[in-house]
């Protein structure tokens, strides 16, 4: 058993970490065996985030003054967090495939920048593209356009080069050319 002063320290480290946080979500572990509870946290640590079964007053009272405090009031039964600071999508994600493959874990609700969602927009959340996938698809956004540019204009050159030549092949230029200027002694 754990003395006040062990208590009181998890205490304050999960307040501070849950004081920094932009995501927690809640979950149910109950049934979960020890194998698919150490897969849970490998994902939730490759996402960013951490894992943690807490106890109800010791969540409560951890997520006093925190975004996470509307979600930690009055909890009953088995529960744990898993919370992030970085991006909420991929922690959504890890979460949303172990809860495919394990049936016992499944999820309460959870806060994302300070506003609880439900268990829907846990799974939306989980359908969107990660940070990393949208900054790929905005800069392919914006460096198409100079793409094309450049393109356009590399083939200016080319295509003046073939017309030229095509029309010296036709023999559009003629023989004797263009009239030459008359001369300045030729003035006088």
């Amino acid at each position: 058993m754990k003395k006040r002063s062990e208590k009181q320290q998890d205490l304050d480290k999960l307040k501070t970490e849950l004081a920094k946080v932009s995501t927690v979500i809640l979950t149910t572990f109950q049934g979960i065996t020890v194998e698919n509870d150490t897969k849970l946290r490998r994902a939730v640590q490759a996402a960013g985030g951490k894992y943690q079964v807490v106890k109800n007053t010791l969540a409560e009272r951890a997520g006093a003054g925190t975004p996470a405090e509307k979600l930690l009031k009055n909890l009953s039964g088995t529960n744990s967090i898993a919370y992030t600071m970085a991006d909420p999508v991929a922690l959504a994600k890890a979460l949303t495939k172990v809860a495919k493959d394990v049936p016992a874990f499944q999820f309460k609700s959870g806060v994302v920048e300070g506003r609880v969602i439900s268990i829907a927009e846990i799974q939306q959340l989980a359908n969107l593209p990660s940070k990393e996938e949208l900054i790929s698809k905005i800069m392919f956004l914006l460096n198409a356009p100079a793409q094309r540019i450049a393109m356009a204009l590399n083939a200016l050159p080319r295509n003046l080069a073939v017309t030229v030549s095509e029309a010296i092949k036709a023999n559009k230029f003629g023989s004797g050319g263009a009239p030459a200027a008359p001369s300045p002694e030729a003035a006088q």
